[in-house]
C-alpha cells in the first residue's frame, strides 16, 4: 500500500502540484527521500523524525520510501514537512488515508511537534481550491490562508492537534481571515516649499503611473517629494490586493494574515545586486520590481546602482513581469511598477553653478550622468531638473495646496481612464503609461496641431520611437488631469518638456549644470 498527500511546490507565484507518497518497503531501515528535493527538503527527514519523538511517536523501524512526484519538478524549501509526516502517519494507520484525501498540507516541523508558519501560504490556499481540496497549514498561517475564498483551511499548532482532529477528539474550526489595513496619512506635499514644476511633474506621474527622474544637487527635495508620492495614490482595488499579497506571500512579509490597501513604496539601497532588484538568488526568491508590484520603486542615487543591475529593470519596465531564468526552469514574477528615480547633476553634487560649483563642469556631468543608459532613460517619461532650493522659498509660508487637494485631482484622472478603458471593452482598465497599440491611438489621437508639434520634435532627433509612445501616453495625462476630452497641442508641448526634447533641436536637451 502507498499513502499519499497533496502539497505544492513554488514557481514564482504559482503553486503546482506535488504528490507526496510514502511506502514501507523491505530492506535495511532507513528513510529514503527521492523527487529532486533541495538540501533544505532532504533534511526534512531529521525534522520528521524529531518531531515524531516529540510528540511521543515510535517513528517505524523500517525502509520508508518517500517519493515526491512529479521527480523531474525542483522542489525547495521546508514547507513539506507536514505533507511527509501526514503520509507516514497514514501509512503507519495513526491517521485514516481516506480523511487525508481531500487535503494538501504545508509546514515546517519543530522538533517538539510543533508547526512552524512557511512562506506562500495565499498562493498554496489559491491552488488547493483550484483542485478542489482544502489546506492544511500551520496556526500562524491560517488567517493569511483564509483570504483564499471557497477554501477550507485547518490551522492546527502542532501534529498532536491535527491528530486529535482527524480522531474526531477535538475539532479545529476554520480560522479567519485577517485584518485589513487602509493605508496611513503619510507626509504632507505641503511641506515641500518651492520646486513647483517638480511637483507638477510629481503629480502626472501619479495620475498616469508614469516613471519619473529628478535630478538636482543635494537638499533640492528630491526624496523628499519621492516620499509624498505613496500619500498622492489611491488604495489598492481588490483584484490589484490579491496580485500584489501573493508576492509578498512569497517573500513572506505577510504578519498574521494582515493584507494592506496601501500601494508598497520599495527603496533599496544603491548597493543592491542584480538578484536583489530583479530577484533571484538559491530560491530565485522575488526582488524588489515584484515587491514593488502594483506600487511604486523609489531608487535614489540613481546613478550608484551597478549598470547592470540597473540595466535589468529594463524588460520589466516594458514588460510588467520578470523572469528569473535557471538551467532547469524559468520563475515569473508580475513586476508592475511606477519607477522614480533621483540623482544628483555630477558626483560632488552641485554641477556647475552656484555655491559649491563643480570645477570640472561640464565634462563632469557628462560622466557622471552617462552611468545611467540611454535606453533605461528612454523608459522614463519624466525627467525633471530641480534647482537648489532658495532662501526666498524656505521663507515663505507652508502652501495651501497639499497632498489631501492633489490626490484628489489625481483620483479624478485614474477614474477617467479606467471608466475610458471600461467603456471600450478592456477586462484590464490599464493607466496611460500602459495604454499601447489601437487602444492608445482611440483614446489619445492627436489634433492636427499636436501632431505636428511631435512630428517637428520626432524629426529633430529628439525621440526615439518609444519616446514617440510615450509623449503621447503622458500628453493623455496631462489632458486627463485638465479634464480634456481630446489631447491638443499644448498637452504635447508640456509633455516633450517633460521629456527633456526641443522641437528644433538636433538630440535631447543635454543635462542641467548648476
Amino acid at each position: 500500500m502507498v499513502a499519499s498527500v497533496v502539497t505544492v511546490a513554488f514557481e514564482g507565484v504559482e503553486a503546482r502540484k506535488v504528490d507526496v507518497e510514502v511506502t514501507f518497503t523491505k530492506g535495511n531501515p532507513a528513510f529514503v527521500l527521492v523527487g529532486l528535493g533541495d538540501k533544505a527538503v532532504g533534511e526534512s527527514r531529521e525534522r520528521v523524525r524529531g518531531a515524531f519523538a516529540g510528540i511521543g511517536l515510535a517513528f517505524p523501524y523500517k525502509r520508508i520510501v518517500c517519493n515526491l512526484a512529479p521527480a523531474d519538478l525542483p522542489k525547495e524549501g521546508s514547507h513539506y514537512d507536514l505533507a511527509i509526516a501526514l503520509a507516514v502517519m497514514a501509512e503507519m494507520g495513526i491517521l485514516p488515508r481516506d480523511a487525508l484525501a481531500g487535503w494538501a498540507a504545508i509546514g515546517e516541523l519543530g522538533l517538539d511537534g510543533q508547526i512552524a508558519p512557511v512562506a506562500g501560504t495565499l498562493p498554496a490556499a489559491i491552488a488547493a481550491g483550484s483542485m478542489n481540496l482544502g489546506l492544511i497549514c500551520p496556526e500562524a498561517c491560517g488567517p493569511e490562508a483564509a483570504w483564499a475564498g471557497d477554501c477550507a483551511v485547518l490551522a492546527p499548532r502542532s501534529l498532536v492537534g491535527l491528530i486529535n482532529h482527524f480522531r474526531g477528539q477535538q475539532v479545529l474550526s476554520q480560522p479567519k481571515p485577517g485584518a485589513v489595513i487602509e493605508p496611513e496619512g503619510g507626509p504632507d506635499l505641503k511641506d515641500v516649499k518651492g520646486q513647483e514644476s517638480a511637483k507638477r511633474a510629481l503629480e502626472i506621474a501619479a495620475a498616469g503611473g508614469h516613471n519619473l527622474l529628478f535630478i538636482g544637487p543635494p537638499g533640492s527635495g528630491k526624496s523628499m517629494m519621492a516620499a509624498r508620492l505613496p500619500g498622492l495614490l489611491p488604495p489598492l482595488t481588490p483584484a490589484e490586493l490579491l496580485e500584489t499579497s501573493m508576492v509578498h506571500s512569497m517573500a513572506g512579509l505577510i504578519a498574521k494574515g494582515a493584507l494592506t490597501r496601501a500601494r508598497p513604496f520599495r527603496s533599496p539601497h544603491h548597493s543592491a545586486s542584480m538578484a536583489a532588484l530583479t530577484g533571484g538568488g538559491i530560491k530565485a526568491k522575488p526582488g524588489e520590481v515584484s515587491l514593488a508590484h502594483n506600487g511604486v520603486l523609489f531608487l535614489d542615487e540613481l546613478p550608484e546602482f551597478g549598470a547592470q543591475a540597473l540595466d535589468s529593470l529594463r524588460a520589466p519596465l516594458e514588460t510588467g513581469e520578470v523572469m528569473v531564468a535557471r538551467a532547469n526552469a524559468h520563475i515569473r514574477y508580475p513586476a508592475k511598477i511606477q519607477l522614480v528615480a533621483a540623482m544628483n547633476p555630477c558626483k560632488c553634487g552641485h554641477g556647475g553653478l552656484g555655491r559649491g560649483a563643480c570645477g570640472r563642469a561640464p565634462r563632469c556631468q557628462q560622466t557622471y550622468q552617462t552611468k545611467v543608459s540611454g535606453p533605461l532613460l528612454d523608459r522614463i517619461d519624466l525627467q525633471v531638473e530641480v534647482p537648489p532650493v532658495t532662501a526666498a522659498d524656505l521663507a515663505l509660508p507652508a502652501p495651501a495646496e497639499g497632498t489631501r487637494e492633489v490626490a484628489a485631482r489625481i483620483a479624478a484622472a485614474r477614474t477617467l481612464q479606467v471608466d475610458r478603458a471600461k467603456a471600450r471593452g478592456e477586462d484590464a482598465p490599464p493607466l496611460n503609461a500602459h495604454a499601447s497599440g489601437g487602444f492608445l491611438e482611440d483614446i489619445a489621437a492627436l489634433d492636427e496641431p499636436a501632431k505636428a508639434l511631435l512630428t517637428r520634435a520626432a524629426e529633430a532627433g529628439g525621440l526615439t520611437a518609444r519616446g514617440w509612445t510615450r509623449t503621447i501616453r503622458l500628453a493623455r495625462t496631462i489632458a486627463d488631469l485638465e479634464g480634456a476630452e481630446s489631447v491638443r497641442r499644448v498637452h504635447v508641448a508640456e509633455a516633450l518638456i517633460y521629456r527633456r526634447v526641443a522641437p528644433g533641436v538636433e538630440s535631447a536637451a543635454p543635462a542641467a549644470t548648476y
